[in-house]
């Protein structure tokens, strides 16, 4: 006897799955990890039997992966893998076109969702005293980066030891950095100490207006 096999989840819930796919493959490629594989479809499908699912979510049982294509060809429909790790694997009928029409759908409202509430989350970036010029662009970008996303950025200077008698390398360096986005960001809080950190917070600017932060920032003092 075939182990018990429960309902596989609703078309919604399959899309949601879909999506959570991608997002995994996004993080994995950031971050250098393994690849997951994508659903096979169709011809795509080597294995000798599969359990068959229709597209209303009924159970049409175990049968050779042959008599499912022919039923998918039937119903004008694909056959896809859902569940690999099964035994037989789970397929079901389905069109694979809308489906991922609708993955990419809601990837894209959820990608405007982020958006709509990243003008809530601060972030940070920092910056030390004796940085770079190649890592001070890199850090801009990243900071124009997500005021594009939306985010409000706090941008800090730590300070080490006797640094911390120089303030006035730290308001420099937030004056360039201010400078180099002159056109994307407003000055929100005026740069101001908070213990060993110089930081400055900027908000994203709208373009149609003018942002004043590098001309606040010639003037505010350490």
């Amino acid at each position: 006897m075939h182990a018990k096999i429960p309902l596989l989840p609703s078309y919604p819930t399959l899309c949601y799955i879909r999506y959570n796919w991608a997002t995994a493959i996004t993080i994995a490629k950031r971050r250098g990890d393994e690849i997951p594989r994508e659903y096979r479809v169709n011809e795509r499908i080597r294995i000798l039997e599969v359990r068959l699912v229709d597209e209303e979510g009924g159970q049409l049982g175990v049968m050779p992966t042959r008599e499912a294509l022919r039923i998918s060809e039937q119903r004008g429909l694909d056959l896809v893998e859902v569940a690999p790790a099964a035994s037989p694997p789970v397929c079901r009928l389905m069109d694979y076109g809308r489906f991922m029409y609708e993955a990419n759908r809601r990837e894209r409202e959820a990608r405007k969702v982020r958006k709509s509430k990243a003008t809530n989350e601060l972030r940070e970036v920092r910056f030390k005293t004796r940085i770079g010029e190649h890592d001070r662009n890199a850090k801009t970008r990243r900071v124009k980066r997500l005021l594009d996303e939306g985010s409000k950025v706090k941008v800090s200077v730590m300070f080490r030891g006797r640094e911390m008698d120089h303030p006035e390398i730290g308001m420099n360096l937030l004056r360039t950095v201010a400078s180099d986005l002159v056109d994307d960001a407003l000055l929100e809080r005026r740069p101001g100490f908070e213990g060993r950190f110089l930081t400055m917070v900027l908000a994203p600017n709208s373009k149609d207006k003018s942002t004043q932060s590098g001309k606040e920032l010639k003037g505010a003092e350490a």
